[in-house]
């Protein structure tokens, strides 16, 4: 058992939620493993946890531990070895433009009309469409370990905002939302992009992207930032289109 900033996993707790709808498969059922107490998870903690397969949604900690299911893979980037295919250097060049600022987690007005049009937008039918403020700032707006959020701004207009964690061995793309009304634009990737070049230029090894969903919609589209590890059955390997 590993010890980082002398607090050991073992001092933490683990708990099994109860099922409920899944968010991303449907008429499944999920569970989750929840990592506790919360002030004893900073970053060094987090980072361990990360490796092991957990996320964070604020302050919450958890990882999928479903009964019938294991569709949900932790996925990575090696940013040292990672090359863009075609579609994505013409997403780069597209948005090249935009520029990015880094800043501590920290709210406005601005972001919250951009999240709410996100959502209205791209994802109507999910568990966070309409959210309070309440909702969404316990979501982002919080974190218990080394967290930036960077806008980025095309002529001073507000296009993106994406919320990072800094780890160990990389960084952990929490969430990130967008101005939904440019259909042409291609904002996520070229977000992507932008963080696995953030990883690069302070020497760090992978982009954690959450968890990879082969067959759902919404989460399948992170196996084409290449190579991507999976992390199956406890052990951190290649992914291609033909993994399970």
């Amino acid at each position: 058992m590993s010890l980082l900033n002398d607090i050991p996993l073992s001092a933490l707790h683990f708990y099994l939620t109860a099922p409920y709808p899944c968010s991303y498969l449907p008429d499944l059922q999920a569970r989750s493993q929840v990592a506790t107490p919360i002030f004893l998870i900073n970053t060094p903690v987090y980072s361990e946890l990360v490796q092991h397969g957990f996320r964070r949604s604020g302050t919450y900690t958890y990882r999928p531990q479903c009964d019938d299911c294991r569709a949900c893979v932790p996925l990575r980037v090696p940013a040292k070895q990672f090359t863009a295919n075609r579609s994505q250097r013409r997403a780069w060049a597209q948005h090249t433009h935009l520029e990015a600022s880094l800043h501590r987690l920290q709210d406005s007005h601005e972001y919250y009309d951009l999240y709410q049009r996100y959502q209205c937008a791209r994802h109507p039918d999910g568990g966070m469409y309409n959210d309070d403020r309440e909702s969404y700032q316990n979501f982002l707006m919080q974190s218990h370990v080394d967290s930036l959020l960077v806008e980025f701004r095309e002529q001073g207009v507000l296009r993106m905002v994406s919320v990072i964690d800094l780890l160990g061995d990389g960084l952990s793309s929490v969430y990130t939302f967008y101005e939904p009304d440019l259909p042409r634009a291609r904002f996520g990737v070229y977000n992507v992009l932008w963080q696995i070049e953030l990883c690069r230029k302070l020497d760090l090894d992978f982009v954690y992207l959450g968890y990879w969903i082969k067959h759902s919609r919404k989460m399948a589209y992170k196996i084409e930032y290449r190579p991507a590890q999976g992390l199956i059955d406890g052990v951190w390997q290649a992914l291609g289109k033909e993994s399970p």
